[in-house]
């Protein structure tokens, strides 16, 4: 030992890593989430063999809450009624996991109460608009507790408390902790009457005027409880965490950036497909959770049930359905988590699915150990403007998404909330779908990005509106837009189209032979700040019946249907319609065409991916440490609009090209577990893929 090192010494041994930072470490989780009859009645020894064989290396274990599996001491924890004198599932489960080497998490679930509870503590259960407490919508003999209230911020601080004291684990894990909806209880009128100096809204309707003002205190109560049971687990464990079930995109209940500076892991819980949904649903997830996030590791968690309002949870969906939910997630980044609810598991099917991508996952781990992501382009979602401005905000994004999916366009996504320098820095483009709430600091951070070079892609109302939600009498962006507000939305544009005026802008790449294509739905009227003529104008609604009458009584307008300029060192397309809304709802090829062709004008750049070949493709590029990894989805199915997927249809082989600094030392096809051949000049690489089941990642030693 050196004298330097003998000084450091003490410094060393006092050290003591972050709370919740073996959290971060795992790659792949199980979740066993026990029903009230597994005390006793499951197998054990099955569980533990079956997480060593799928290479898991944390678990999330049910503990407590509504249902508690341990001896608790906590007064008014309710026990699972079938565990026996001297039974401890939870503990006794965990302590196997601990042996084996794997991170723990305690699950805890508060949203349900006994009756003992109710006539304990009245005050703890949800209220209804009159005042009446609420019954449990599935299970009558329980109670619907206050998310907000004394019951999660001393009793469930009690409970976790007394699990991180008795229980070697690594955090806590809390599903249903934000409360089940509004709630009128005395103790959240009180506070909210503290909070706004007003009364609760008489309705949860986002059209009562209250309603953003109660969105914004429950934001605060939540941060509030976190804190709360973080510490109460902190005290316990100083190197655990409480780790919340919680985030997303537009309408995550809380504040993502804010969540993101302060948790170091999240759980992006989007279980399985349900209605009409793309499995790429699970991507955005992953996208949206790092935008807040990261580097912070987040974890995908997939149910092997169906996914319905009709909870058919004993059940499960087809194993090609579980596997390319999965394989959307880790595409994006997500590390897999699987759950299973009750540990008696009545259908088999999904055992073999989940350990073979699972296995695989983990023989190829070091190209799963994303430093960074390679897009070039950026989604923004706006939390703010589905909360102030747009319900339907996450209709506008889903559109620009598909869009970028079928025009196989690799990107992220981007919170509204960071879109300073340092967030920003690897991105050229920008994609603004209707991101109508923005404050001036907010638009003059968009300003300086494409002033300095980069790219904005801009629809409808973006920027009309402040971050409150009062809107401009101009657009904060109309400088950059080249375009004022001419004092009129749009609601209902009927019969409606786009009429071609330049065939020979790139924009109309795919386009040029249609002389005219539909229009959107909504349009804001517009003033432009040159005479210039768009290469897109807008022919206005005239009427469509009788069919007699079914015909155009004008000559073509001037109307811009698209705005194409240069600003500072960047370009900028705005489309004053909801073209990414319109082609979410309609699906017309031509709106995903136009978004695609305007992102590859505005990047002005050699593309960092082309791939060409039939098949709807999900498509991303990573950097590790010492390799390049190219991942492809295959969405290509016909039920890929409505689940579940019955067996995977291969895609066939595709022409790909990489931008890549620096010839490849090899090239694998990770899946297939095959050699790549590839061509390699002029710092691009060139090759073609095998047939894809539904996921394959070209791996690039570098």
């Amino acid at each position: 030992m050196t004298r330097r090192e003998f000084a450091a010494a003490p410094l060393l041994a006092s050290f003591q890593a972050p709370p919740g930072s073996r959290l971060t470490q795992p790659m792949r989780w199980l979740q066993l989430a026990f029903v009230e009859d597994d005390p006793g009645n499951y197998d054990l020894q099955f569980w533990l063999d079956y997480i060593r064989r799928i290479r898991a290396e944390g678990v999330c274990l049910s503990a407590g809450g509504c249902v508690a599996f341990y001896p608790t001491r906590v007064p008014l924890h309710y026990r699972s009624c079938f565990m026996k004198e001297g039974q401890d599932p939870f503990g006794e489960l965990a302590a196997e996991c601990r042996r084996m080497g794997l991170a723990i998490l305690a699950r805890v679930d508060p949203h349900a109460a006994h009756d003992d509870v109710f006539q304990a503590h009245p005050d703890w259960i949800a209220r209804d608009p009159e005042g009446r407490p609420r019954r449990h919508w599935a299970m009558p003999g329980y109670w619907v507790t206050c998310g907000l209230g004394p019951y999660n911020f001393e009793f469930m601080r009690d409970v976790v408390r007394e699990i991180a004291e008795r229980y070697d684990i690594d955090g806590v894990f809390s599903n249903r902790w934000s409360g089940s909806g509004m709630c009128w209880c005395g103790h959240c009128r009180r506070s909210f009457r503290a909070f706004a100096g007003r009364d609760l809204p008489r309705t949860a309707e986002r059209s009562d005027p209250g309603w953003a003002l109660w969105r914004e205190f429950a934001n605060q109560r939540l941060f509030e409880l976190w804190d709360v049971l973080d510490q109460a687990v902190r005290e316990a464990r100083p190197q655990a965490a409480f780790i919340p079930n919680t985030g997303g995109g537009a309408n995550a209940e809380i504040d993502m950036k804010r969540a993101g500076q302060r948790a170091p892991f999240l759980v992006a819980d989007r279980q399985a497909r349900y209605g009409v949904q793309l499995a790429w649903a699970n991507g955005k997830n992953a996208r949206e959770y790092r935008a807040a996030l990261g580097r912070k590791p987040v974890a995908g968690l997939v149910s092997v049930g169906l996914e319905a309002p009709y909870r058919w949870k004993d059940s499960v969906q087809q194993a090609a359905e579980i596997q390319l939910w999965m394989a959307d997630g880790i595409a994006h980044g997500m590390r897999p988590w699987v759950t299973k609810f009750n540990a008696k598991p009545l259908d088999a099917r999904w055992f073999r699915p989940v350990e073979e991508v699972f296995a695989w996952h983990a023989k190829h781990d070091r190209y799963f150990r994303n430093e960074a992501n390679l897009a070039r382009v950026a989604i923004v979602f706006s939390q703010q403007t589905a909360l102030r401005v747009a319900p339907d905000a996450d209709d506008f994004i889903r559109g620009a998404f598909h869009a970028l999916i079928e025009g196989r366009i690799p990107f992220e996504m981007a919170h509204d909330g960071l879109l300073d320098t340092e967030h920003l820095e690897s991105f050229r483009a920008l994609v603004l779908p209707n991101i109508a709430a923005l404050s001036n600091a907010q638009c003059a951070q968009i300003r300086a990005f494409v002033e300095s070079g980069g790219a904005v892609i801009a629809t409808h109302e973006t920027s009309l509106y402040d971050e409150s939600g009062r809107r401009r009498a101009d657009f904060g962006l109309a400088d950059v837009f080249g375009c004022s507000y001419a004092g009129k939305t749009i609601a209902r544009q009927q019969n409606a189209y786009v009429d071609i005026r330049s065939r020979e802008h790139p924009l109309l790449e795919g386009l040029r032979e249609a002389g005219r294509f539909i229009h959107g739905v909504r349009r804001v009227e517009i003033q432009p700040h040159s005479g210039e003529l768009p290469p897109l104008t807008t022919m206005p609604s005239y009427p469509d019946l009788p069919m007699e009458e079914v015909y155009v009584r004008q000559p073509p307008t001037d109307i811009p249907a698209v705005i194409c300029r240069g600003f500072g060192k960047g370009r900028v397309v705005y489309f004053p319609w909801d073209i990414d809304r319109t082609f979410w709802e309609v699906l017309s090829p031509d709106h995903g065409r136009l978004l695609a062709n305007a992102v590859r004008w505005a990047l002005n750049e050699e593309p960092l991916l082309v791939l060409e070949g039939p098949g709807l493709v999900d498509a991303a590029v990573w950097r590790q440490a010492s390799s390049l990894t190219v991942h492809l989805v295959n969405l290509t199915n016909p039920y890929a609009l409505k689940g579940p997927i019955r067996e995977h249809i291969p895609l066939p082989p595709q022409r790909l090209a990489l931008r890549c600094e620096k010839r490849p030392r090899g090239a694998r096809w990770l899946w297939q577990e095959r050699e790549a051949r590839f061509d390699y000049r002029n710092g691009r690489l060139e090759t073609q893929t095998p047939p894809i089941a539904f996921h394959d990642v070209l791996a690039l030693d570098i």
